[in-house]
């Protein structure tokens, strides 16, 4: 099918920024890409295919919203949504598309959202991510969505490279940590390339990589993606110390640690960064096995949980002597969130 998709050039968007007087700002993780071989790199590596709903996060001024756009039309029958936190962008997206790809505008959805809190009411069900995520919440927004919308098979993002770095990073790497684990629990990540400052308008300050992902199965157990998320958060709070000593506050004590990781056939004297997110799920798991009762009491499956219990209630004095003067119990030194 032919294209009637004319992409924004450099001066364009420059253009388009002076007339919005829209300054990108770092609070928004904003840097514009104003190179068009490389908006066409990223949808190429998107591999659209007829069908597909392409789900796009940060479209700002519209650079890769128009190639993956020219992408959907070459697949056939795919169309887009992008979302996008910025009002004044979010309304002038649909105006630019209209007026660069006016026999194809149709087949795009704006919508004013923030990513770290859209689900299915707000995008539907798309099939694959195509994305230069805001450098400041790039792992939470991916980790967001992939939870949210289980129909997401696959994607290509742009993040900070050491970022992808972390993201790709295997078991016993120096830089796996908590946002390596994570992400595999929804699926498995590989670089796909490197992207220099120059074709970003401001120049960034970091150097940024592309990432793909395909979501694969997630690791078989009755543990609770929260609970998997609690151990990892624990493990890599303390990444220095062995798991015994880490995942203490977590299990209630360094002996319980030890215990419930000997259950899971994993060795105390390990660390985190050792482990597969298999390995966390077995060592939730034990722990549900072993206490399986008050573990799962106010315990939704989410990836932001608050398990301070009835303790948050108390004044701040009662809280410190009630720290003090009673023993351990399963469910303490657990982190707020478990928001990477």
């Amino acid at each position: 099918m032919t294209s009637d998709v004319r992409l924004l050039g450099a001066g364009d968007i420059r253009s388009l920024a002076a007339r919005l007087n829209v300054r990108p700002t770092k609070k928004l993780g904003q840097n514009f890409v104003v190179e068009q071989g490389t908006v066409r790199q990223i949808a190429a590596l998107a591999g659209v295919r007829p069908g597909d709903l392409i789900l796009e996060v940060g479209p700002g001024l519209g650079s890769l919203t128009l190639a993956l756009l020219e992408a959907a039309v070459a697949a056939g029958d795919a169309g887009l949504v992008a979302v996008e936190i910025d009002p004044v962008l979010a309304a002038e997206l649909p105006k630019t598309i209209a007026d660069r790809a006016p026999g194809s505008a149709g087949r795009v959805d704006v919508v004013t959202a923030d990513a770290l809190a859209v689900g299915e009411a707000e995008v539907g069900a798309p099939t694959v991510l195509a994305a230069n995520l805001p450098y400041n919440v790039s792992v939470p927004v991916l980790l967001n969505l992939l939870a949210a919308l289980p129909s997401l098979a696959r994607g290509i993002v742009m993040v900070q490279a050491e970022v992808a770095d972390r993201m790709c990073a295997p078991p016993g790497s120096r830089v796996y940590g908590a946002p390596s684990a994570k992400l595999a629990w929804y699926a498995s990540a590989r670089s796909a390339g490197t992207v220099p400052r120059t074709v970003f308008w401001p120049v960034p300050n970091v150097d940024s990589k592309l990432v793909a992902f395909t979501r694969h199965a997630r690791p078989v157990t009755t543990a609770t993606r929260a609970d998997v998320f609690a151990v990892i958060d624990a493990a890599f709070g303390q990444r220095r110390k062995t798991l015994r000593a880490a995942l203490g506050g977590w299990a209630g004590s360094p002996v319980a640690a030890e215990r419930l990781l000997r259950a899971a056939g994993v060795d105390p004297r390990a660390r985190g960064e050792a482990l597969a997110v298999g390995d966390f799920a077995r060592i939730a798991q034990a722990r549900r096995d072993d206490d399986p009762g008050p573990a799962d009491v106010g315990l939704p499956d989410c990836d932001k949980c608050d398990r301070a219990g009835a303790r948050q209630n108390q004044p701040p004095a009662r809280r410190r002597a009630a720290a003090r003067r009673r023993l351990p119990r399963a469910g303490d030194g657990l982190p707020r969130h478990l928001a990477v």
